[in-house]
This record gives C-alpha cells, structure tokens and sequence, in this order.
C-alpha cells in the first residue's frame, strides 16, 4: 500500500530541486540541504529531487540514491520526498524506482520512456512493470518536448484504474487536455501543470498544482499565485503571475537548468556548476536573469547584477 496519502500533499506548487554541485564535480551536500530547508520553511507540501532540473541523466545510482536519503533524512516528515524515477528502460526504471524506495522517499515521478519512441501499448506495459515492482505511488510526467512521445489520453485513463497511479506531471502544454482528463479520471487522479508558463491558465481551470523550477527561485510568490487561484483572488494570482513572468520566460527557454542554477547562486544557495553536456550561461544571459528576478518585486535577495 503507499506510503503517504497523497490529496494530503500532492497540490500546490512543488520545487523540481537543481542538484548542486561543488568546484570538484561532487555533491555540495550544504547547498542541498539549504535547497530543502528553503522548501519547507516557505510551506510546500513536497519537492522533487533527482528528476529534470536535478540533471539525473548525469546522476550516478549511488548520487540517486545518497541524493534522496538525503532529502528524506533532512525533511524528517515535514515534507515529502517526491524521487525521479524515470528511463526509456523498463529495468532501469525498476532499479530506479527500486533505490527510491529503499531510500525512503514518498512517491516517485516516472517520465514518459524517451528516444526510443514506443508505441502506446508498450508505455502502458512499462508502466505497469513499474507499479508492479514497488509499493511507492507513482506520479507520472508527459513532457513531450523532451522524450518524443507522449502519454495518451487512454493510457492515463487505464493506468489511473489503479489507485497506485496518483497523478500527472503534465508538461504536454495544452490546457483544453486538462478538461478532457478531468471527464476520463477518477475524482482522487491529481492534475499538476509541468510547465510554467501554462501554470495561471492551467490553476484556474482547475488544475491540482505546478512542479516547476522557478518554485525553487520564489517559493513565496508561487504561492501567492496558487492561492490566488484557488481562493478565487484571480486579481492576486495575476499579479503574482505578471511578477514572475519575465524570470518564468528566461526558465522556459533553451537553457532552463543553467538558469535556474544562476538565479539560486544570486540568492546565494548554490553554485551555478552544472555537468557537461550543460555549460553555464553567457554573460548576456547571466544580466538578463538578474534583470528578471528584481522584476519579481525583491530586488534586496538578489546578492548583485553583473555590471
């Protein structure tokens, strides 16, 4: 049976944490537990570690693993620990799914199988391999863009029969999916928005929550916008949405890691090292996100602006 249940914690705006890395390519374990500190103190329900922004491709199993009993002994039940869990390999994804568990965390998030481009039927097998292995709740994440598949409308419906399956991480980027799922799916399946810049459009036409990057930037003010959304302060979601914008542009374009890793070393959490094939950003690039974060309104966080 899961662990946890999720309606008590799946909702909201969820950081996908960056995974910091020191000047000798290892684990800089303070900044991390800075990352999660600052997670929990602003009142989110959970973070997402070892997934997209945290570079797993690049992630050693045993980083995997030392990365979430990491985040599970730091956050001591206040917060939980959502463990990326994904690959285009069912085994692998099983491992994964395996070392999340044996870790501690909560639920994972599972990515649609990537590169290899496998029809319908075989993601709804991978899938259930993957539920069949554990007892965990599984998140699932659609994010065409960067796996060339898409999980379709029928497979999320027939992988939901099951109660294991407790969500989507949909990052497909169209709201009118929103309102299709929510007539397919049993009232409990919980729709989170995986791309920022759909997030207004996607909270107010009723979607659950956001995982998101730029969480992990302003937490305060993403939740200001959820709230707005759900309390219905549309006027105060709007606002908290036009602050955010410029900095949620600069996150959704062709470098969003090495963006998202610039901003938190501006507020002072990390260095901005990432691992190769990412490099860091330009110095154009690095002025044009320090602009974007004093525009969310808090320019006295951000530690300096490139001259």
């Amino acid at each position: 049976m899961p662990k946890t249940k999720p309606l008590h914690w799946l909702g909201g705006f969820i950081a996908d944490l960056p995974t910091p890395f020191d000047d000798r390519d290892g684990i800089d374990w303070s900044a991390f537990e800075m990352l999660c500190e600052h997670q929990i103190g602003s009142g989110a329900t959970a973070i997402v570690v070892g997934e997209t922004m945290g570079e797993s491709s690049t992630l050693e199993r045993t980083e995997r693993a030392e990365i979430i009993g990491a985040a599970v002994g730091i956050a001591r039940g206040r917060i939980a620990i959502i463990a990326g869990a994904g690959s285009n390999s069912t085994g692998q994804a099983i491992e994964l799914t395996e070392i999340a568990e044996s870790n501690g965390a909560d639920a994972i998030l599972s990515v649609a199988p990537y590169y290899n481009k496998p029809m319908q039927t075989g993601i709804l097998a991978h899938f259930q391999s993957i539920a069949a292995s554990t007892s965990l709740p599984i998140l699932l994440h659609d994010i065409p863009s960067r796996t060339a598949r898409e999980i379709s409308d029928e497979t999320i419906a027939r992988l939901a029969e099951s109660t294991q399956f407790i969500g989507l991480n949909d990052a497909a980027g169209s709201v009118a999916r929103l309102f299709r799922l929510r007539a397919m799916l049993p009232p409990a399946f919980r729709l989170l928005c995986g791309d920022y810049t759909h997030a207004l459009a996607y909270l107010t036409s009723g979607g659950d929550g956001c995982i998101s990057g730029i969480a992990n930037l302003f937490p305060d003010r993403c939740r200001q916008l959820h709230e707005g959304c759900t309390g219905g302060n549309l006027p105060a979601a709007r606002r908290a949405s036009v602050d955010l914008a410029a900095i949620g542009a600069l996150m959704s374009s062709e470098a969003p890691i090495a963006t998202l890793k610039y901003g938190m070393s501006l507020l002072g959490f990390m260095k901005p090292a990432l691992r190769l094939p990412l490099v860091e950003l330009s110095e154009d690039s690095r002025k044009a996100v320090a602009l974007a974060m004093t525009a969310v309104g808090e320019p006295t966080k951000v530690s300096h602006i490139p001259a």
